[in-house]
């Protein structure tokens, strides 16, 4: 019997060893994903690593469970991943898009989902960069899905996703500011985005002092 239940729990050792080798080269798959866009756009790359801190940090505050929180980060941090099919010169082009050209920008949601649907991810992570463009009035893209339709994670990097890129420096713009962004989330709470999640989105400034880290 005592053999039994040792050489049952060197298996599961075994079992936990190969889980956590598994988890650690997806991620690095993950991590090398996002490095290879940053190639692309620099701009794009930091843009993915502060909206993850911020994602994550709103997941956090509505007390969502540590493995949805996982998922968040994992989804934002590769969530632009799609641009890689956008040609360099409009990613970085200053001035004005054209309709055109802002379609194209547009499809990198799907292109974004075509590269990671076959990835074995342990979670919907290829769902949620699809949605990550969705609005809960169903005025989003590229599906047009409306509230029920769309997963928390997606409305949680929806919000994110708006709020670090208003308040950045783009080649096109420049910063709109933090102040302007909370606005805009919070002129269309209920409205495009989740009344919950924006909520959480904007104590994390205004009660707990959230900052965007630094990106090189």
């Amino acid at each position: 019997v005592v053999h039994d239940i040792t050489a049952r729990k060197q298996v599961e050792a075994e079992l936990q060893k190969s889980l956590l080798s598994l988890q650690k080269t997806l991620n690095d798959t993950v991590s090398a994903m996002a490095k290879i866009l940053e190639l692309k756009d620099p701009y794009t790359s930091g843009h993915q690593v502060r909206t993850a801190k911020l994602a994550t940090a709103i997941g956090r505050k509505m007390n969502l469970p540590e493995e949805t929180i996982n998922t968040i980060h994992t989804g934002t941090i590769i969530h632009d991943i799609g641009k890689i099919y956008v040609p360099s010169d409009i990613l970085s082009r200053p001035g004005k898009l054209s309709d055109l050209e802002f379609k194209i920008i547009q499809a990198h949601a799907r292109g974004g989902y075509d590269i990671l649907k076959d990835i074995e991810f342990n979670s919907p992570i290829a769902q949620i960069v699809l949605q990550h463009h969705e609005r809960i009035d169903g005025s989003g893209y590229p599906q047009g899905l409306k509230d029920g339709e769309i997963l928390l994670e997606a409305k949680i990097l929806a919000v994110a996703d708006v709020v670090e890129a208003m308040s950045s420096y783009r080649p096109y713009r420049p910063s709109m500011g933090v102040d302007k962004a909370l606005d805009e989330i919070k002129s269309n709470r209920g409205i495009k985005y989740d009344a919950t999640v924006v909520d959480a989105c904007t104590e994390l400034f205004t009660k707990d002092n959230f900052t965007f880290p630094a990106v090189s």
